[in-house]
């Protein structure tokens, strides 16, 4: 069960790198024309905040006091998938593919804070 939860947490990392790099390139009306609220200047807030998240995913695996990270990392990429998801909606939006994404991810998010605390 430990290595595939590292092996989920290195993948959550790259996913949470790429999105990171995204934002760099594509506001936030660009990337998901309901997530237009987001101010450009906290998008790319957002993005310093998932490249740090994704270290922290990954840091206990060479770094092992940094342990209690990975579930904060966890947490807090999952509440930003729910803030997405939340701001989706608030924007009248009935699609429900990008949600279904954002959901997945916080769920898999909340898989792994679940059993780095339990560990």
């Amino acid at each position: 069960m430990n290595v595939f939860v590292w092996v989920l947490q290195v993948l959550l990392a790259l996913h949470t790198i790429v999105g990171a790099l995204w934002k760099f390139k594509n506001s936030a009306g660009e990337t998901m024309p309901t997530l237009k609220a987001i101010p450009q200047g906290a998008w790319l807030t957002l993005s310093v905040f998932e490249i740090l998240c994704a270290l922290a995913l990954v840091l206990p695996a060479v770094y092992k006091p940094s342990g209690f990270l990975a579930p904060l990392a966890a947490l807090a990429i999952a509440a930003e998938m729910l803030l997405f998801t939340g701001l989706h909606f608030a924007s009248g939006s009935r699609e429900f593919g990008p949600v279904i994404y954002w959901l997945v991810v916080a769920a898999l998010c909340g898989f792994v804070a679940c059993v780095r605390l339990a560990l």
